[in-house]
């Protein structure tokens, strides 16, 4: 029904819809941007120019590096935390796609353990 009242009022551009869509939405980030550059107050001093850390002056320098096992720990994260955006809507559809969604989705979940029992192995799992 929407969809009809839609198409009733605005014609298919094809691509130039595209496009407009990205210009409008990049007129819209660089004018935030320029309008709180204009509007905000700008006073640069000592004090504002130091690094805050809860309230607390920092000991020692500031630009610390840290263990690359952190990034890695995110990384593993970030995988799973992907692995659950693919899972939803399997589950949601599992019952019109029969057996065969069943399959897949057993595979591509061994392949993911296969890649913590790696990881696991590897010892990025330890925390530092």
């Amino acid at each position: 029904m929407m969809t009809k009242i839609i198409r009733t009022f605005v014609p298919d551009m094809g691509y130039a819809s595209l496009i407009l869509l990205m210009f409008c939405g990049l007129i819209f980030a660089v004018g935030a941007i320029l309008v709180s550059r204009l509007v905000s107050p700008y006073k640069p001093g000592k004090v504002k120019s130091e690094p805050y850390e809860c309230g607390i002056e920092t000991e020692g320098p500031s630009w610390v590096q840290f263990n690359v096992g952190y990034y890695l720990f995110a990384l593993i994260f970030l995988v799973f935390d992907v692995e659950v955006v693919f899972l939803f809507p399997w589950a949601v559809v599992l019952r019109e796609m029969g057996i065969t969604a069943f399959i897949e989705i057993i595979i591509f979940v061994s392949i993911l353990f296969l890649g913590l029992v790696y990881a696991w192995r590897k010892g990025a799992l330890k925390w530092v």
